[in-house]
């Protein structure tokens, strides 16, 4: 028999909606259409149930010390209420995980990717010192993504504090409709917005108190081709374990300096010795869309192949995620795109391929 997927609290509230399995889970997909839930979140406000991430509490305050001697990235000089985006590696140097710190007075919050939860814990479990609290919020807490350019407007009424103070990735405890919450400044959406950890008792008000607001409900689809024209990698299809910071364009979360993580030795090797691969953006220059696995072309030679791929609502393009030699990964090169049954021109272009208006 096939195992059921799991669903969030906040299921019964999406009905009406069109699901699809993403992982262990069964999730909103669209409510009316990608299309219209990705304007809604580029040019208005709309919100995504993210419940099914993973939600873990680091209570004991050397948390922070315990993290800074194995991840990439330097810690030290982060205070509570700030948050940091970083890596999780292991010792070959390939992405476990890429997670969001929150440092808090004497605790760190850590949000999770969904399909890497099990995985990441056991990452913790393994890395960090058995003494400290390490508390799994995962099935206890509602997390909602609010996103676009009038959500701190949105959200500004339902808050017992003034949301202009709290800067971009940063968090804070307030009150929502009267209740305590956990609030943050962040998103996967390339527009400005915020992220709501709260019961699902609390959950299901906001829900319904944001819908009668007029905030748009979007679903996996919309949030993916947002995240791709923000150039926002993908956890198991842009990157995975046998990728390494360098190859994925995400060398700038490494501090060399620092004398130790996880992953360094492995790393420093290919740093001297050169990466085979690298990530690129490509923009079709003929028409067809790219998607995962697809060849990419320079002449008749193979030289890597896409990792995601859309037609971008908001540029009219399409647009895509791969690897390729690095001989071949300069912007400005022509390359081609085996799609299907034909080669369609691609050119190498900066990443992310769009970014809001400031």
């Amino acid at each position: 028999m096939a195992k059921s997927l799991r669903r969030t609290p906040l299921y019964p509230l999406h009905q009406g909606a069109r699901f699809t399995p993403f992982g262990e889970w069964e999730m909103p997909l669209q409510y009316s259409s990608i299309l219209q839930e990705h304007q809604a979140v580029r040019q208005r406000v709309g919100m995504f149930d993210i419940s099914h991430m993973g939600k873990f509490l680091l209570r004991d305050p050397r948390a922070i010390a315990a993290l800074q001697e194995r991840v990439p990235t330097d810690l030290s000089r982060l205070q509570p209420g700030q948050a940091k985006y970083t890596l999780l590696l292991n010792e070959g140097g390939g992405i476990v995980d890429d997670v969001i710190f929150y440092i808090g007075d004497g605790e760190v919050r850590c949000i999770v990717n969904a399909a890497t939860t099990a995985k990441d814990w056991a990452w913790f479990q393994k890395y960090l010192p058995a003494s400290i609290d390490f508390i799994d919020e995962s099935t206890t807490q509602v997390l909602i993504a609010l996103q676009g350019p009038a959500a701190t407007a949105t959200l500004a009424p339902l808050s017992d504090r003034s949301l202009g103070e709290i800067k971009a990735y940063r968090h804070a405890q307030v009150n929502l409709l009267g209740q305590p919450a956990w609030i943050a400044r962040t998103g996967y959406t390339g527009e400005d917005g915020w992220e709501l950890l709260v019961t699902p008792e609390l959950g299901e008000q906001l829900w319904q108190t944001l819908l009668a607001a007029g905030v748009t409900p979007c679903g996996l689809g919309a949030r993916d081709t947002l995240r791709l024209e923000a150039a926002m990698l993908l956890y198991g299809q842009d990157m995975d374990e046998q990728t390494t910071p360098l190859e994925a364009g995400l060398d700038w979360l490494i501090d060399w300096q620092k004398p130790d993580f996880v992953g360094r030795t492995a790393l420093l090797v290919q740093k001297q010795q050169g990466i085979e691969r690298q990530l690129v953006g490509l923009e079709l220059v003929g028409k067809g869309i790219a998607r995962h696995g697809y060849p990419i072309y320079a002449g008749a030679q193979a030289v890597g192949a896409v990792t995601s791929g859309t037609l971008s609502p908001t540029l009219g393009k399409a647009i895509a995620l791969g690897y390729v030699f690095p001989e071949f990964a300069h912007t400005g090169r022509e390359l081609e795109v085996q799609v299907r049954d034909r080669r369609v021109p691609a050119v190498v272009v900066p990443r992310p391929f769009y970014r809001r208006p400031r």
